[in-house]
C-alpha cells in the first residue's frame, strides 16, 4: 500500500511539473487561434492573426534574422566549443590551462548585463579605432557566440570525460594519427553531445533579449526585441502566432535530431557488436 500510494503522489507530482512547464505554451497556442483582438478573450476559432502575420514586416525581418543568428552561433559555439572541450580535457598540463577554462566558465555565471555592457564598450572602442565593425547582425552574433561557446564547452567537455580512452589509444596502436582518430574515432563517439550542445545554443541565441539588446542597432532588430518593445505597448494575438511558429520550428528540429542521434547510436551498436564478433 505504501509502495502504491508512493507511486500515486510521483504522478501527480510529475504531471504538476509538466503542467507548470507546458500549460503556458499550450495557452499560447490556443490563443493564437482566437479570433478576437484581445489576447485574453477567446471570441472563436480562426487563422486570422496568421493571415496578419504575414503583412507584419518588422515581425517577419526579426524572426529571419534571429533564425540567422541562431544557426550561425549554434554552429560556431559546437566548433569553438569542441576544440576548448578537447584542449581543456585531453591535455592535462598545458601553460594558461586553468586561465583557459576560468575564462570558458565565466560567462556561465556572469550575469548577462555585464557581458553585453561589456561587449559594447569594447565594440565600441574597437569601431572608432578602425571603424569597423558597425553595430548589427556581426556583433549580435560574436556575443550569442561567446556566451554560447561556453555551454557547448561544458556538455562536450562532460561527454568526453565518460568517454573509453582505450578507444583512441586503439586507433594510435593502429597506425593512425592524432588527427585521424580525433576526425573518425572521437566525433562519432561524441556525436550526440555535439547534437545536443548545438540544439542548446541555438534555442539559448533564438530567445536572447539582454545580449541582443546591448549588441543590436539600426535595420537589425531580432524578433525577441521586436517582441518585448511592443509588450510595453500591448500585444495583440499576431505574436501569439509568430510564437506558436517559432516552438513548431523547434519542436521539429528537436523531434528530427533525436530521431538521428537514435538512428546513429543503434548503428553504432550494430558496428561495435560486429566489430566484437570478428574480434572473438
Amino acid at each position: 500500500m505504501k509502495n502504491r500510494a508512493g507511486d500515486v503522489t510521483s504522478v501527480i507530482w510529475l504531471a504538476a511539473g509538466f503542467a507548470f512547464l507546458y500549460l503556458p505554451i499550450v495557452t499560447l497556442i490556443t490563443l493564437s487561434f482566437n479570433e478576437s483582438p484581445l489576447v485574453t478573450t477567446w471570441t472563436g476559432f480562426s487563422f486570422k492573426w496568421y493571415g496578419e502575420l504575414v503583412k507584419d514586416a518588422p515581425i517577419i525581418e526579426g524572426f529571419v534574422l534571429s533564425i540567422k543568428i541562431a544557426l550561425m552561433t549554434a554552429t560556431a559555439s559546437v566548433v569553438l566549443g569542441t576544440f576548448a572541450a578537447v584542449a581543456i580535457t585531453k591535455f592535462k598540463r598545458f601553460p594558461g590551462r586553468t586561465l583557459l577554462t576560468g575564462m570558458v566558465n565565466s560567462p556561465l555565471v556572469m550575469p548577462e548585463v555585464i557581458i553585453g555592457l561589456s561587449l559594447l564598450l569594447m565594440l565600441v572602442s574597437v569601431q572608432r579605432a578602425t571603424g569597423f565593425p558597425d553595430r548589427g547582425m556581426l556583433t549580435i552574433w560574436l556575443g550569442h557566440t561567446l556566451l554560447g561557446m561556453a555551454y557547448a564547452t561544458v556538455v562536450v567537455v562532460s561527454r568526453l570525460q565518460e568517454m573509453n580512452p582505450q578507444l583512441e589509444e586503439a586507433g594510435l596502436d593502429l597506425g593512425a594519427k592524432p588527427w585521424q582518430v580525433f576526425f573518425l574515432i572521437t566525433l562519432p563517439l561524441i556525436s550526440q553531445a555535439l547534437m545536443s550542445a548545438w540544439l542548446l545554443t541555438f534555442t539559448l541565441s533564438l530567445d536572447d533579449v539582454v545580449l541582443s539588446a546591448f549588441l543590436s542597432g539600426p535595420g537589425s532588430t531580432t524578433l525577441p526585441i521586436t517582441i518585448f518593445s511592443r509588450a510595453r505597448l500591448g500585444l495583440n494575438p499576431t505574436v501569439n502566432a509568430v510564437a506558436t511558429l517559432t516552438v513548431l520550428v523547434v519542436s521539429v528540429g528537436v523531434v528530427v535530431a533525436s530521431l538521428w542521434l537514435s538512428k546513429m547510436e543503434k548503428r553504432r551498436a550494430r558496428e561495435m557488436a560486429a566489430a566484437f564478433r570478428m574480434t572473438a
